[in-house]
Parts: C-alpha cells; sequence; structure tokens
C-alpha cells in the first residue's frame, strides 16, 4: 500500500460504493457467511453520499474501500445507557479483493477513529452480523471490544463493539 487517499464519495460515484459492496457479499457467500446477501439499500448509500459520510478510499487512483462514519446509533442496538451522543458509528465497510490483506481496513478503523475524536467523540461503535466470528476476530484485532451482542429475530446484526478514540488506545493514521 503506497498511497491511501480517503475522502468523502460523491452522489456521482454511488455505483463505486455499490460495486465494493456487493463484490464483498459475493466474497462472503463464497465462504459460506450469508451477511449482505441482499442487493445494497441504495437510497441509504445515496442518502449518506449526499450528507458526505459515506467515503471511498483509493490507492493510485483506484477505488479500493468504502466506509460510512456518522453519528447514527440504531436505537434497536444502542440504548440511552451506551450514551448514544458520545460515538461515531461505521456502517457498510468493505475493501476489495485486491487489497485485502493489506491493512487498508484497520486504517479506515484508525482514520475513522481521529475523525472520532476530532469531533469530541469517546467511542467508534459498530454492530456487526452476530455469527461472523472472523469478523468479530477482525475487530477485536483492531482494538475493539464486544460489548454484548443484541438479539433480534428480524436482526442478524447485533454484534456491538466499540473502542476509545483516546490517542493512548488507537494507532496512528498514516495516509
Amino acid at each position: 500500500m503506497k498511497n491511501l487517499l480517503i475522502r468523502a464519495g460523491r452522489p456521482d460515484e454511488l455505483d463505486v460504493v455499490e460495486a465494493l459492496l456487493r463484490e464483498a457479499s459475493t466474497w462472503l457467500a463464497s465462504r459460506g457467511i450469508d451477511q449482505w446477501q441482499y442487493p445494497p439499500h441504495r437510497d441509504r448509500i445515496l442518502e449518506a453520499l449526499e450528507r458526505g459520510v459515506c467515503f471511498l478510499a483509493f490507492e493510485e487512483g483506484e477505488p479500493v474501500a468504502t466506509i460510512q462514519v456518522d453519528d447514527f446509533a440504531d436505537p434497536e442496538f444502542w440504548t440511552p445507557e451506551d450514551r448514544p451522543d458520545a460515538a461515531l458509528y461505521v456502517h457498510r465497510m468493505a475493501v476489495t479483493r485486491t487489497a485485502s490483506g493489506a491493512g487498508i481496513g484497520g486504517l479506515l478503523l484508525d482514520w475513522a477513529s481521529e475523525r472520532a475524536s476530532a469531533q469530541g467523540k469517546r467511542w467508534l461503535r459498530l454492530d456487526a452480523w452476530k455469527d461472523n466470528e472472523g469478523l468479530h476476530r477482525f475487530y477485536e484485532g483492531a482494538g475493539f471490544a464486544l460489548l454484548r451482542i443484541v438479539n433480534l429475530s428480524h436482526r442478524r446484526s447485533g454484534a456491538l463493539f466499540q473502542r476509545s478514540t483516546s490517542p493512548n488506545t488507537r494507532r496512528a493514521f498514516h495516509a
């Protein structure tokens, strides 16, 4: 990984974001994981692009990843006791298979932590698919702690993770 540029995606890049998410969905399915086995939520992605909270990462001018970082705390998962306003939340992070293993996912999470810290947020949080243990290990390896698993019959996601945005507990982001 030589030069990673992260910037807000534009509404005219909706197809780029969707392609990254579809590629991740196909890869997950090939491993027997049913996460994201639905068409991307085009309306939600477009709204995130319009709000400037859906980001694209580029390496040598090519899109290699996407991540959404915003203040939306899903009320089915995050309770008032969690102080939802004390965090930024990661949604829909995907790295292209050609860049897999290069540490881009970790860099995106470090970047998101710095973004949260700059906004005065104490935590970076996310919810993950409950039964994707490999993904759980990835987040734990990136410094996240599993807070709890919320079991809702209509939701497959619900493994709640967070990590501190304190400079003492996160890696420095260098792009």
